[in-house]
């Protein structure tokens, strides 16, 4: 007998044993998730969903940011797009006015330097047929000076 008292003894409080504690810890653990629950657990998925809403806050303010960059730089896009436009348009039409002045202004020198040429070649005129006056004057002179120099030495040989 001894024998069976002692596996009695071994036999309670063993792994398997259904006794009232069973039940007391299993209250104790639900009661251990209940208290974790509200004081650990609950602060902390506040935490949590707290930072998730400042976090899609943040990435929906900045959505519209990001939205407002984007329309700032395209509306800024086409104004240089414009202002260069209007910058080759103004420089075109400076390079065009400037050629034209420039080809005034040949036109307009051309057209002295075939004035004074046309001045010069009237003056040297005038000045050839005075020159050719005043020599065939003196041609007739020199001519008659010959001509009464033959008569005179004709005249004395004769």
């Amino acid at each position: 007998m001894l024998y069976i008292n002692s596996f009695s003894l071994l036999a309670e409080g063993g792994l398997f044993d259904f006794d009232a504690t069973l039940p007391f810890i299993a209250l104790e653990f639900l009661l251990l998730i209940i208290v974790l629950n509200l004081i650990y657990y609950q602060p902390i998925i506040q935490v949590i969903d707290s930072r998730e809403e400042y976090i899609r806050e943040n990435l929906n303010k900045a959505s519209i940011y990001l939205d407002e960059a984007n329309e700032l730089a395209k509306s800024y896009e086409l104004e240089l797009i414009a202002a260069r436009k209007e910058a080759i348009k103004m420089v075109t039409t400076s390079q065009n006015e400037a050629q034209e002045f420039v080809n005034a202004q040949i036109h307009q020198a051309q057209k002295e330097a075939q004035d004074l040429i046309h001045s010069s070649m009237m003056q040297f005129e005038k000045e050839k047929n005075k020159a050719i006056y005043s020599l065939e004057k003196q041609v007739e002179q020199i001519s008659e000076q010959i001509k009464n120099k033959l008569i005179s030495t004709y005249i004395k040989k004769g």
